[in-house]
Order: structure tokens, then C-alpha cells, then sequence
């Protein structure tokens, strides 16, 4: 039986807000231009949310009534506040999925569930990069090519200080010379993360068809799914006499 999936953008907004240049590509802001073709979808329910929202915009059980959270986030990670990234950690634990784009690598929600520092090297320097797909199988590379290529980006290089992936679905080759490891899965308890490295906010990166998909597909996969509620903590009896 279909179901709706329900979504969340969330995204800083104040780029948008406090650079022309950026304002220019995203006069709607980010989030929008993440959430406007997953509302073309069948099946999927879409809302937005903003750090300087009250709670962030995720207060008032929007959290609780989200399957799957997508997180942009860069000038301003410390302004997320503890308890809120804590509730966002909490809710992937549970089954909400989460997925986490480009610069969102240092957001407290992200480095919580990673424990790790999730640095890397980077770039400014409006480069090509060219996505290889790397395991061709996995859902979130369905419909697209061998690659893709963003003609000006930023660079992200290894080493991306981040637990093993469980999955590796891109890699990324720069012009400068640098790869990395540009789509990385991971589970956290019953919840599904997918980590996509492109996105920064001066290039149309989320205007492009190919990026458009690969968002979607993170959304299904990472979508919950049924199983058992797992009650850790108490006494067992057994199950067999003993």
C-alpha cells in the first residue's frame, strides 16, 4: 500500500538574506529551491523550516510528524541550539531519515550521529566536478548515467573524517586534482543518512536535473520503514526455561 512521505527542508536562510550574490541564484532561498521539485512528486508531502523560525521550525511536533528530514546549514551551526540537534539526533535514532547536504557536514545534528569531527579539505575556486556513480545498484542512483558533472563548485577533498560509510554512491573528481567520497550512507539506530557533498550556495547546483534526482532517491531510501520497536535497558526474562 502507497504512503505519503513526509518531509522537511530545513535550511539556515541567511545567505539568502545577506549576500546579493547568493540572493541572485536562490531569490527563495535554498530550502525552497530543495523543496519546489520534490512537491512535484506523487506521494510526498512537503514543508519548510529555517533557523531563526521559532525552534528552528521544528518545534510543535513538526519533528515527530517528519519521515524524512533534509538539512543545509553553513555560517551559522552554532546557532542550532543543543537540545534542538539532540531532538533531531533522537528522532533518526527512532526511524526518521536524514538527509544532509553539502556544508551541512558540520551541523550539530550531523556530527552527533557521525561522532566524529567530519572535517575535510576544501576549495573555493568555482571548478568543474564530475560525480562518478560508484555502486550503480544502490537506489539512490537510479535513473541517472555513469556520471554527472557541475560545471563551477566548491571542492571538497579527502580525508572526509567521517565513520565508514556502509555505502559509497559517489565520488567526486575535481579539477584541481582532489576526489572525495560525495555520497555516503549510514544507519543510526532504526534511522537511515544519507550525506550528499554538492550545493554551495553561489552555483544553481539544486537547479540541475541530475542533483534533483539523486535528492529524491535519498528521500525514498532513507524513507522508515516497519520493524520491531527495540525497548533497551530493562530486564529480560527469558524466553525459554532455564
Amino acid at each position: 500500500m502507497s504512503r505519503t512521505i513526509r518531509i522537511t527542508v530545513w535550511n539556515e536562510y541567511r545567505h539568502e538574506k545577506n549576500d546579493a550574490a547568493v540572493a541572485a541564484v536562490y531569490p527563495a532561498g535554498i530550502h525552497e529551491a530543495v523543496a519546489e521539485p520534490l512537491r512535484r512528486e506523487p506521494g510526498f508531502a512537503v514543508r519548510t523550516a529555517t533557523l531563526d523560525e521559532p525552534e528552528h521550525g521544528l518545534g510543535g511536533g513538526v519533528l515527530e510528524s517528519t519521515d524524512v528530514l533534509i538539512w543545509w546549514g553553513h555560517q551559522a551551526h552554532e546557532e542550532v541550539s543543543d537540545a534542538i540537534a539532540a531532538r533531531v539526533q533522537q528522532r533518526v535514532l527512532q526511524g526518521m531519515g536524514l538527509v544532509v547536504l553539502h556544508s551541512g557536514h558540520l551541523s550539530k545534528p550531523f556530527t552527533r550521529l557521525m561522532g566524529t569531527s567530519c572535517l575535510l579539505r576544501w576549495r573555493e575556486a568555482g571548478e568543474k566536478e564530475r560525480l562518478w556513480v560508484v555502486e550503480p545498484g544502490h537506489p539512490i542512483a537510479d535513473g541517472l548515467g555513469a556520471w554527472f558533472e557541475m560545471p563551477h563548485e566548491e571542492m571538497y577533498g579527502e580525508r572526509f573524517d567521517v565513520p565508514a560509510p556502509e555505502a559509497v554512491v559517489f565520488i567526486s573528481w575535481f579539477a584541481g586534482g582532489n576526489v572525495f567520497r560525495s555520497g555516503c550512507c549510514w544507519t543510526r539506530g532504526k534511522g537511515r543518512i544519507f550525506y550528499f557533498r554538492p550545493g554551495h550556495e553561489t552555483y544553481p547546483t539544486y537547479k540541475q536535473r541530475e542533483v534533483q534526482a539523486v535528492i529524491r532517491n535519498a528521500v525514498l531510501w532513507t524513507a522508515p520503514g516497519s520493524g520491531p520497536e527495540m525497548k533497551l535497558g530493562d530486564r529480560e526474562p527469558p524466553l525459554e526455561k532455564i
